[in-house]
């Protein structure tokens, strides 16, 4: 089994995990926790999101949380941005790296953006230039690649129509997303060997929810396929408001045991990781489903 020898994680708790929390998180526990997660050794993490407030009003203080972070050098610390309105509020609080996003269903789209997959290009298109012409690195999403709660399956080419259009519109990595966990290993290893005569391996991300447990099954299987990017959320936060049913992110916890077992390196510090994740099941007052948190919970090891 060839595998690669270190894996990039993505924190995108503090964004995908939170954003789905009913009760309103103070801004200084949102501060407290990404400053905690800045000393685990994580090279890159999503702080907040620019969408409207009405859309999502836990992440209504976008600006605040990113403007009262201590910033560690080495780390990229991201958001997402919708559109025009929500760059410009990200462009003044100064994030190093701007996420846009979209889906590969129309169905899931519309729920997501309120517009068609050809209306929501021209959108993006602008909002990347301009984060360009900023200084700021780019990021994609595409959500729904392995299937749509609305749509169902997903058309393959459709996906990759979606991919080409983002990287022609300028940006730098794109995160494939299974928004609702019904990806399993054999669908993952047959895309990722279609997608990977389109693109480098260092273009893609992987982006899985373990809604059915099978993301570290998926993951595993990524590996073997080459790729090395992932994105987690500590403690299996999350899920989308616009995916009913839909569970959080692998949790990057369990990501880091698995990785490490297998000898691949991350960079990632596991002990800091769970005192992170205290401290965030502290503050949303519920226990977070990863197993290495329920290992700690049992074992009172933190």
């Amino acid at each position: 089994m060839s595998l690669p020898e270190r894996v990039t994680i993505k924190e995108v708790g503090p964004r995908d995990g939170l954003q789905n929390e009913k009760e309103e998180i103070k801004t200084d526990d949102k501060i407290e926790w990404i400053n905690q997660l800045s000393e685990t050794g994580l090279s890159y993490i999503e702080i907040t999101s620019f969408v409207h407030p009405k859309w999502i009003p836990q992440l209504k203080d976008a600006v605040e949380v990113a403007k009262g972070i201590k910033r560690k050098e080495g780390i990229t610390y991201a958001a997402l941005v919708p559109n025009m309105k929500g760059l410009e509020r990200a462009i003044e609080a100064n994030v190093d790296e701007v996420s846009i996003f979209m889906s590969a269903s129309e169905s899931h789209n519309k729920k997501n953006i309120n517009k068609t997959i050809d209306e929501t290009y021209p959108v993006l298109r602008e909002v990347v230039e301009e984060a360009k012409q900023e200084g700021k690195s780019v990021r994609g999403y595409v959500s729904t690649v392995f299937g749509c709660p609305y749509d169902g399956k997903v058309d393959e080419q459709q996906v990759i129509n979606v991919c080409k259009n983002l990287f022609d519109m300028g940006i730098d990595e794109l995160s494939l997303g299974d928004t609702i966990g019904v990806a399993n290993p054999i669908q993952v290893g047959k895309f990722l060997d279609l997608i990977g005569t389109e693109f480098t391996k260092d273009q893609i991300a992987l982006h899985f929810h373990d809604t059915r447990g099978m993301a570290l099954a998926n993951t595993l299987v990524s590996l073997e396929k080459g790729y090395y990017i992932f994105d987690g959320a500590l403690g299996g936060l999350g899920g989308c408001p616009y995916a009913k049913g839909a569970s959080g992110n692998v949790p990057t916890d369990d990501l880091v045991h698995m990785l490490h077992e297998m000898g691949i390196q991350t960079g990632v510090d596991l002990d800091q990781l769970l005192q992170a994740g205290q401290l965030i099941q502290g503050k949303i007052e519920k226990s977070l489903p990863s197993k290495q948190m329920n290992i700690c919970r049992q074992t009172s090891m933190i």
